[in-house]
């Protein structure tokens, strides 16, 4: 394969070398421990503490436990075959690395243009969450905000100045150092992960057996002239009519409850500031995963047994079940959980993204201006800073909305892709040592493949348009910017004939030592 080809790779050797660079590498901080705190405090968020209430009523009944396990399956599948990426090319990038080091540069570019968008997406959405949580603690104090900085209402639009001001504050602790970033997430962490198990055991006690009748609600057509775009891409393909509940209402509410399962894979993208990553990031990936699998499914049933699901809030359904019980103090702990949860829910995705762009950046991909780090915290500083305020800006003025498919379509994307990546680097670099192996390969590796695509097409067909009309214009960025620029095209410039399969050496574009601005 030419270097001209969108399909050409860089080396795992390079791109290892590319983190010992001392202009453009990042500090390693981080532990086993701090690993799985970053997973558990990503992961436990907005799914846990509004989700459950929106799928358990509109779309599974009860059985969004069961929705919950068959997300957990998927991501479980999936997490495998990171974990072996992720250990054997301790790189930062996550998704976006393992495909350019196995299937080629344009799907890289493709991966890295997604999780751009669906976590700047993410923490903006989360950060205004954050926002209506702190105001309605804030509201039980008889505080109120004046619409000119709270977000507005549906008639009368204001700037959200806390959401905008938490992910400024969020992003000068990226800036500062990755381990006062653990730090903090371990506090919040604790406090949420309390939360949780107060809602599972005090809840135990007020659950009545007749809530779970019956346990998967017959299948409903509810009808509506936009069912055209909401239904599953599945349902309209198939010509079926829309509906929801019933055995496929497991499925499609599996698809949406799988938003709470996003954030194992935003470990791997901390990858390079691993002290050990090769035994450390498998336990961080499977071990968030493992952890908050188990608390989502308590959570659900608990839930779910003390208020009937159609009666279930979609706003805050946890705080608002122990209310409908009687137990109205418990609302306001849990709101401060929530709060602690989805604090942390955008810091980590801040923290993604950020990696995710400094590495396109090492690469060329985009400006190498974005991949030089501080010279004294060894962090991001100029991606992190660029998009902290895009998402800030992003965050103060959008409304809140129903944005968990599109981030779930792009997140499913990219498990795709890299669980055709190990099969692919398995027959490609049999060589490389891999301190943890995806079992049974290529089987499982398939397996994910397949179920990632089955909860992809259970998503909204308006869902995927939005999906493609991004796609399409990250395809005219690559051909008419990223593929010039690339690293590997200045191989092909000044070193042709050469591979970049076979090179270990890429050469640094010009400026990126003399080049101090």
């Amino acid at each position: 394969m030419t270097t001209s080809s969108p399909f050409r790779t860089k080396t795992v050797e390079q791109s290892i070398r590319d983190t010992e660079d001392p202009e453009h590498g990042l500090k390693r901080a981080l532990s086993a421990l701090d690993l799985t705190v970053f997973g558990v405090g990503v992961i436990i968020g907005t799914g846990i503490f509004v989700l459950t209430g929106t799928v358990a009523r509109d779309t599974a009944g009860p059985a969004v436990a069961l929705s919950f396990v068959v997300s957990g399956i998927v991501c479980a599948l999936a997490a495998l075959c990171y974990a072996e990426f992720a250990s054997t090319v301790p790189v930062a990038g996550s998704a976006y690395t393992f495909a350019y080091t196995s299937i080629g540069e344009l799907p890289a570019w493709i991966i890295g243009w997604d999780l751009i968008l669906e976590l700047a997406l993410g923490a903006a959405v989360v950060a205004v969450g954050w926002s209506g949580y702190v105001q309605s603690l804030l509201a039980s104090a008889d505080i109120t905000l004046p619409n000119a900085i709270n977000g507005g209402t549906d008639d009368d639009w204001g700037f959200n100045l806390p959401a905008a001001l938490l992910v400024l504050l969020l992003t000068l602790i990226l800036v500062y150092g990755v381990k006062l970033s653990s730090r903090f997430t371990a506090v919040i962490v604790f406090i949420k992960v309390a939360v949780v198990l107060i809602v599972i055991f005090a809840g135990l006690f007020f659950i009545k057996g007749s809530n779970y009748s019956p346990f998967i609600p017959p299948k409903q057509n509810p009808g509506g002239e936009d069912d055209g775009l909401k239904q599953p891409l599945i349902e309209w393909m198939s010509g079926f009519e829309p509906s929801s509940f019933g055995v496929m209402g497991i499925f499609f509410g599996a698809a949406t409850v799988f938003f709470a399962y996003i954030g194992f894979d935003i470990v791997a993208s901390a990858a390079e500031e691993t002290k050990k990553p090769q035994r450390d990031l498998p336990i961080g990936i499977l071990g968030s995963l493992a952890i908050c699998t188990v608390l989502y499914v308590a959570v659900s049933i608990v839930v779910t047994g003390m208020q009937k699901y159609t009666e279930l809030s979609i706003s805050a359904p946890l705080s608002d079940a122990f209310k409908a019980v009687g137990h109205g103090g418990w609302a306001w702990v849990i709101n401060v959980g929530a709060v602690a949860g989805l604090t942390s829910v955008t810091m980590i995705m801040l923290l993604g993204q950020s990696r995710v762009f400094f590495a396109m950046s090492r690469d060329g991909l985009i400006p190498r201006f974005f991949s030089e780090t501080h010279p004294t915290y060894r962090t991001p500083y100029r991606s992190t800073i660029a998009l902290g305020f895009v998402v800030a800006f992003v965050a103060g003025i959008i409304p809140l909305k129903e944005l968990a498919e599109l981030v779930n379509i792009g997140t499913l994307f990219a498990f795709v892709v890299v669980s055709i990546g190990v099969i692919v680097l398995r027959r490609t670099r049999p060589d490389l040592p891999r301190s943890f192996r995806t079992p049974w390969v290529p089987y499982l590796p398939i397996a994910s493949v397949l179920a990632c695509l089955w909860l992809m097409i259970n998503l909204p067909v308006e869902t995927w348009w939005r999906f493609l009309v991004w796609m399409a214009l990250g395809f005219v960025i690559y051909f008419l910017y990223s593929r010039k620029r690339s690293r590997l095209s200045i191989v092909e410039t000044d070193l042709p004939g050469i591979s970049p399969v076979v090179n270990e050496q890429l050469p640094p574009l010009p400026g990126d030592r003399d080049d101090k601005n």
